[in-house]
């Protein structure tokens, strides 16, 4: 689970965390992200259900734009439906809720396939206003097609990201949806997606106001790069991110022989398998046009028995 860390902002907000016994006078409610979590090593026995409450007796609810959910338990015991449950109970007391992120724990926590997520679409249904939705995990995660009308922003973060969860995300209808980034992760753990079923995604037109295009931390990575030579969707794109994951020379080629990619603002490879020859000719058909490129990170490989093995940054 490297290069993955505890949020440090959530809707343009800095992460504060809430604790049992609150030192010092705390900030508005409104002008952090709230990062609500218990630690189930440590010294403290509260749980989260308790902890929940004081956090909602202690800062207006009503005030609070921005929830940051860390640990709920043993990671792999406790699925997120306890949290998605608190969310759906006290919609009528969040009023002023914009932007959820569950599952923010890092390597020391628990490794990211053994974050156990649940269904986490009745947060969407519960908060109409929502504007922001982040996932970290995949072990468990649903995600049925649906309409909302604000959401500008989905993320999800995983080591393997279930191929029904990518489908779901496809049919639904989001007419404000501005960012959406995606770790699709491996098949070892549950990242069974395929370039088809991110069709719908990469036709254009089911997301009218998609800026950015992130499809990142995948093993298939070349096959997304050759798709989106010819994808209708890039073209409305400002930014688009194919970082993290085992991008090779062949994708990265395919990708520049597509249709033109000068329109973007930002094109984000790091941690990429590209050779420096073809770096470079990424570097003279984009920066000249003020494309900002990151080609840093170059991924480590292993050779054994002759066969080369490629990683993507983020799996277990």
């Amino acid at each position: 689970m490297s290069n993955v860390e505890h949020l440090k902002e959530l809707h343009g907000l800095p992460a504060f965390e809430f604790e049992t016994e609150p030192k010092g006078e705390l900030p508005a409610a409104g002008a952090v992200a709230w990062r609500v979590s218990v630690d189930p090593y440590g010294d403290s026995d509260i749980a989260f259900e308790e902890l929940w409450d004081r956090f909602l007796e202690t800062v207006d609810p009503a005030g609070i734009r921005a929830i940051i959910v860390g640990p709920w338990g043993e990671a792999y015991d406790n699925d997120s439906e306890l949290i998605v449950n608190r969310l759906v109970k006290d919609r009528e007391r969040l009023t002023g809720l914009r932007a959820v992120f569950i599952g923010d724990l890092e390597m020391e926590e628990a490794e990211i396939s053994w974050i156990e997520q649940s269904d986490v679409t009745p947060v969407l249904a519960a908060y109409p206003q929502l504007e922001e939705l982040g996932i970290r995990g995949g072990s468990g995660l649903r995600f049925p097609a649906l309409r909302h009308e604000h959401l500008r922003t989905l993320r999800f973060e995983t080591g393997g990201l279930p191929g029904e969860v990518v489908r779901g995300v496809a049919g639904s209808e989001l007419p404000a949806l501005e960012h959406l980034d995606i770790w699709l992760g491996v098949s070892e753990y549950g990242g069974d997606a395929t370039v088809a079923d991110l069709a719908p995604f990469l036709a254009g037109g089911g997301f009218p106001a998609l800026r950015h295009l992130g499809l990142r931390n995948s093993e298939i990575q070349d096959e997304i790069a050759t798709a989106l030579a010819s994808a209708p969707v890039v073209a409305q794109l400002t930014s688009l991110d194919l970082s993290m994951g085992v991008l090779t020379d062949e994708g990265m080629i395919a990708l520049l022989d597509g249709q033109p990619l000068t329109h973007l603002t930002k094109l984000d490879l790091h941690h990429n398998y590209v050779t420096e020859p073809v770096a470079e000719r990424v570097r003279a058909a984009l920066e000249p046009s003020g494309v900002e490129l990151d080609l840093s990170e170059p991924g480590d490989t292993w050779e054994h028995e002759g066969v080369v093995h490629r990683y993507t940054a983020v799996a277990e």
